[in-house]
């Protein structure tokens, strides 16, 4: 009796050490049973946005506004690797702008589909995050230490090295397929020439703009049509008339600037990524993207849809919004407040915004933009009243005039909710125009929306 007892406590072990990533486990075999994706586990994809995350936080060399462009190939690559095991979804190929076919399963063999999302985000991350030298050694260490864990679990060589395949054979066809995303790369810098009333100038006085910069909104979208039809109109110019909406956007900024409260300060420092050294050019979403799955902890099929349905939308919205910025030039605060509201020819006594005013133009805002296309994406995967809370820069110190503290974190009823606070911590910054903010929200989440109405990741 004691023999058995001891017999069925090492066959519970052994089972409990097998299940790394299976939620439903059984092993599937040669002959070709098929495990569904949504019976695995989201940690190779939270492990894999963990490594990606501490490349984006302060890099040696900056990648430009290109974090929304990682997140949506490093999405498409992740979904393309385990769709096949996901009955009811299909391909993007087809669907998304000049997507090229993508590497088809072979029918009646088996895959480990957590095995092939660690193939295909491991490749992704190495050959799109080139910014930085610490990218090969981080990718090597998590890539091998997954895939020991997997051949493990799976005990099957063959469909372990199937698995790997596959996800290396996506991966290589969505990165050849980013390679051709912007055209604008071999462009000359833009020089501007009209430092007129109204438009915007850059704050050094510098003319010449980085094409990375100015000619970003001629990047191809991730879906044809994404943008269009989603940008309003600025107000009209009108530096005389104090009652004009155009004064009125920017007489706000100005007021609030002489008495900001601690909470408006607050919000303005945490969601300017710049003010602990932190996360740039928008890629402070993926952290919160991460920071999502880990608290709504969704099978891999969720999350990979939810990858590339949020990446894509990210992506195209940062298209879209620099895109208007450089269609529309519309000055910033510091410019009107500067010549109208408090004029001065000593500028050890301009005024100045809370927060760094970023090197290009005002309307729409970029952050505003960015947030409203991300909490769309995300409102149509986890529902409109789904809560989380935003820690990205707990522990991260800063002065607000009490002295040192934590910058703590936030704690949001929705998605929209959340892009609303970054959208007018953005006023409070003093770097936008209440008008740039809620009309950048629009668009972004226009921008979503028109992704949904031609996007189908679901078959018909």
């Amino acid at each position: 009796m004691k023999q058995k007892i001891v017999y069925a406590m090492v066959l519970i072990a052994t089972v409990s050490l097998s299940n790394l990533s299976c939620r439903k486990h059984s092993n599937p075999d040669t002959n070709g049973h098929q495990q569904q994706t949504k019976t695995y586990s989201s940690d190779v994809v939270k492990k894999w946005l963990g490594v990606q995350l501490p490349l984006l936080y302060s890099p040696a060399v900056s990648y430009g506004v290109n974090a929304g462009r990682y997140m949506a190939y490093c999405g498409v690559a992740l979904y393309e690797s385990v769709v096949p095991g996901m009955p009811g979804y299909q391909t993007l190929s087809g669907q998304l702008n000049e997507m090229p076919q993508m590497p088809q399963a072979e029918p009646g063999k088996a895959y480990h589909w957590p095995t092939c999302a660690n193939a295909a985000l491991a490749e992704m991350t190495r050959r799109l995050f080139t910014f930085t030298p610490a990218t090969n050694d981080a990718v090597q260490q998590l890539e091998d230490q997954l895939n020991g864990a997997y051949a493990a679990e799976i005990g099957d060589t063959a469909i372990f090295q199937r698995s790997i395949a596959f996800g290396k054979a996506v991966a290589g066809k969505v990165v050849s397929w980013s390679a051709t995303d912007h055209p604008w790369s071999s462009l000359p810098p833009l020089v501007l020439t009209n430092n007129s009333p109204g438009l915007w100038w850059p704050e050094n006085n510098n003319p010449t703009i980085a094409n990375g910069l100015a000619y970003w909104g001629d990047t191809r979208t991730m879906v044809a049509g994404s943008i269009e039809n989603v940008t309003s109109t600025p107000y009209v110019y009108n530096d005389e008339d104090v009652t004009s909406p155009y004064y009125k956007d920017y007489k706000e900024v100005y007021d609030l600037s002489k008495s900001l409260t601690y909470d408006q300060k607050r919000l303005a420092k945490y969601y300017d990524d710049p003010a602990v050294g932190g996360y740039p050019s928008g890629s402070s979403y993926i952290a919160v993207f991460k920071q999502i799955l880990d608290q709504k902890d969704p099978a891999l099929d969720i999350a990979a849809y939810a990858y590339a349905r949020t990446g894509m939308s990210l992506f195209d919205a940062t298209i879209g919004s620099m895109k208007g910025k450089f269609h529309f030039m519309q000055e910033r605060p510091f410019q009107f407040i500067r010549r109208v509201i408090e004029p001065s020819s000593d500028p050890a006594t301009w005024w100045k915004p809370f927060i760094s005013t970023p090197p290009y133009p005002d309307y729409p805002a970029n952050h505003a933009v960015f947030s409203g296309a991300f909490a769309q994406a995300l409102t149509t995967i986890f529902g409109d009243k789904a809560g989380f809370i935003n820690d990205t820069y707990k522990g991260k110190m800063i002065d607000l005039g009490k002295g040192s503290e934590d910058m703590g974190s936030y704690s949001y009823n929705s998605f929209l909710e959340f892009a609303n606070a970054i959208a007018i911590s953005r006023v409070y910054g003093g770097i936008h125009t209440r008008h740039a903010v809620e009309e950048g929200t629009k668009q972004g989440i226009k921008t979503a929306q028109n992704i949904d109405s031609k996007v189908k990741f679901r078959r018909e």
